[in-house]
């Protein structure tokens, strides 16, 4: 069973992100691709007319710490 992901959840959904887009080059994403791939989640269950420059922020930087860990 899949979890339900909601806005204040961003480090789970860069987690879905990130095997959505694996290949993607993180220097060329935008907030409004973050948004747009993230309510297209399959398990996306937020109201989309939350989302704002903050949430899309954390979500690009868990994603980014991620996949480029210290």
């Amino acid at each position: 069973m899949s979890t339900e992901l909601y806005w204040d959840g961003s480090y789970e959904i860069a987690r879905h992100l990130m095997k959505a887009h694996s290949g993607v080059n993180l220097g060329d994403i935008t907030l409004r691709q973050i948004y747009e791939w993230t309510i297209a989640l399959p398990e996306f269950a937020d109201d989309p007319a939350l989302a704002n420059d903050e949430l899309l922020q954390a979500i690009f930087q868990d994603w980014l710490e991620e996949t480029n860990p210290l």
